[in-house]
């Protein structure tokens, strides 16, 4: 059995967040992906994508991420519509180059309590990648039994589908190089240890789920587990696929050499 492998592809990336806006997508990047990942038919893959300028605005319109009581509740509504639309002509995507691509949306099935993802039945995925099929899920806005709703980003669900299913493999594409030092190159290898470190800022554009920071921070959790996980440039999509050097940056356990 191939190695199972997770790919997330950032909102950065699929939609353009810079422009101010809202719902504006990358459809010729899909597009160059869906025919990559074609390449690469025989991998058994898990995908997960931002929500970028579909869905952040939404959420931030409705302040989700400071709770949802019966005054902004429509804004569960409002985001989940915007970041499920995406994920629909994801897919959709996919399935146009043969790839069997299926939505999965984390607010039918996952709880969380004070932003954390702590409810979830993983069966139906670990099933769907025995088939063959490629589950595609996204940031996503669900239920939080402390706050009303949160917003869950990709990156958390990268670092729980990750430890809960087994995967040997971890790929975030982004529209930078990797986790950049203060001078602009790459930080090659990252390790917990090493991370007080590093300065990382803030997205620049409408994120609510913390931009490169909170990737760094989800991913340092996985390392703190064992798990090794990459982040890389969009272009290098392949040279990740394949397994040889994406030129980004590895997140690393302290005792892997």
């Amino acid at each position: 059995m191939p190695d199972r492998i997770i790919l997330k592809l950032g909102g950065s990336v699929i939609t353009d967040k810079e422009s101010g806006e809202v719902g504006v997508i990358r459809e010729n990047i899909l597009q160059e992906v869906a025919r990559s990942l074609k390449e690469f038919a025989d991998i058994s893959l898990l995908l997960i994508h931002g929500a970028g300028s579909c869905g952040h605005p939404q959420a931030q319109q409705y302040k989700i991420q400071y709770g949802v009581s019966t005054e902004n509740r429509e804004g569960i509504y409002e985001t989940h519509i915007a970041v499920s639309g995406l994920n629909e002509l994801v897919v959709k995507t996919l399935r146009n180059e043969g790839i069997e691509a299926i939505s999965v949306h984390p607010l039918e099935g996952m709880v969380a309590s004070e932003g954390e993802l702590t409810g979830y039945c993983l069966d139906h995925l670990n099933l769907m990648m025995s088939l063959g099929l490629v589950p595609v899920l996204h940031g996503d806005v669900v239920m939080d039994t402390k706050k009303g709703a949160c917003i869950i980003s990709g990156d958390q669900l990268v670092r729980v589908l990750a430890q809960q299913l087994g995967m040997k493999r971890i790929g975030l594409a982004t529209d930078v190089a990797g986790l950049l030092d203060a001078d602009g190159s790459v930080v090659r290898e990252l390790r917990p240890s090493m991370a007080h470190t590093i300065r990382i800022g803030g997205s620049g554009s409408v994120d609510v789920t913390g931009g490169m920071k909170g990737k760094i921070t989800e991913l340092l959790r996985l390392a703190d587990m064992g798990i090794e996980s990459n982040i890389f440039h969009i272009s290098r999509l392949k040279e990740f696929l394949s397994g040889a050097d994406h030129g980004g940056t590895r997140i690393m356990p302290e005792d892997v050499a």
